[in-house]
């Protein structure tokens, strides 16, 4: 039989998504008055314990700490007098208690030490290198240790004739000086246990930042015949610029409020007293918790302005290496 004998193909019609989505939709059991409602609102119920849980714990204690900075109370007593701006024109005319910010400046240069060292070792550590795993987690060991623990440490460290004393010794260079006798050489020995400390948390977050470059560049940078240090230089370095810039602000906090190893290891005493230190002592020891409260607020807005110079000078902007 011929093509031309045969009976057409019957061309039926296919119902269109539009109709078939009708369909489903008319099919639906229609809403209600109640389960609407309680759409909207799920979002805001999965938010509710923690937004409760963050202004339980930081947005009230903050109110509190700056109501506390207006007036003269003494962290006992149920009475609270207003005293104005009395404990602000105390915390600045007074010399011996803003004269700790000084301090600070040890620690800043020790962050930067940090920094450079942390980025050296995540920039190493990022190529295919023997034992690098093991690098790895030496250099992070140090931060997963207790605060408290590492001050005890380095306290019969740098005591005198002690692990360092012993360890000079042994090459020659013995020395009866007192490392934490004496302002200086104190700040700079505890600057370097926060080095030794938090350089595994800059050294995560770099090798995290240089790892997520794509391996195409870098193939791309070889062929073009880059070297480590052009390689560092121009894809490195603007691939983690947002990563160095949170460095910074971390660093920059950081330094301005140390507590945890200056107080183990010296308790504030030869000239290593922090700002952090001198209010709790303010706090605790001198029962001044209005003149302690202004000081926790003059740091507060110390640090915000610094982030936000930090933030305007040099912006995030969005990065393209391709």
């Amino acid at each position: 039989m011929s093509d031309t004998t045969r009976a057409p193909a019957a061309h039926l019609p296919s119902p269109s998504p539009r109709r078939a989505t009708t369909r489903a939709v008319k099919g639906a059991p229609p809403r209600t008055w109640r389960s609407a409602p309680l759409r909207r609102l799920t979002p805001w119920l999965f938010l509710l314990i923690p937004v409760g849980l963050l202004i339980t714990f930081t947005y009230v204690p903050v109110g509190n700490m700056i109501y506390y900075s207006f007036t003269d109370w003494d962290g006992v007593s149920p009475d609270r007098d207003l005293t104005g701006l009395r404990n602000y024109t105390d915390l600045f005319t007074r010399p011996e208690l803003f004269r700790v910010f000084f301090v600070s400046f040890y620690y800043l240069a020790a962050a930067v030490v940090q920094i450079a060292v942390a980025l050296y070792f995540a920039t190493v550590l990022s190529f295919d290198l023997r034992l690098r795993n093991f690098f790895k987690g030496i250099l992070f060991f140090p931060y997963l240790i207790n605060g408290v623990a590492i001050g005890f440490v380095f306290l019969y460290f740098f005591q005198d004739g002690g692990t360092l004393d012993t360890l000079l010794s042994w090459f020659g260079a013995g020395s009866d000086h007192a490392w934490l006798g004496d302002p200086q050489s104190a700040n700079i020995s505890l600057a370097g246990v926060s080095v030794w400390r938090f350089t595994g948390l800059n050294f995560v977050l770099f090798l995290g930042a240089v790892q997520s470059i794509p391996g195409e560049l870098y193939e791309a940078a070889e062929l073009d015949g880059a070297n480590r240090w052009q390689q560092f230089r121009h894809l490195i370095l603007p691939g983690i610029r947002p990563v160095i810039s949170l460095s910074v602000i971390l660093a920059v906090s950081g330094s301005l409020s140390v507590f945890e190893i200056p107080y183990v290891m010296t308790g504030g005493a030869t000239g290593t007293s922090t700002f952090v230190i001198q209010t709790v002592k303010l706090a605790f020891q001198f029962n001044k918790t209005g003149l302690a409260s202004a000081a926790a607020v003059v740091l507060l807005l110390i640090v915000l302005l610094i982030t936000w110079l930090q933030r305007l000078l040099v912006p995030d902007d969005e990065v393209d290496l391709v």
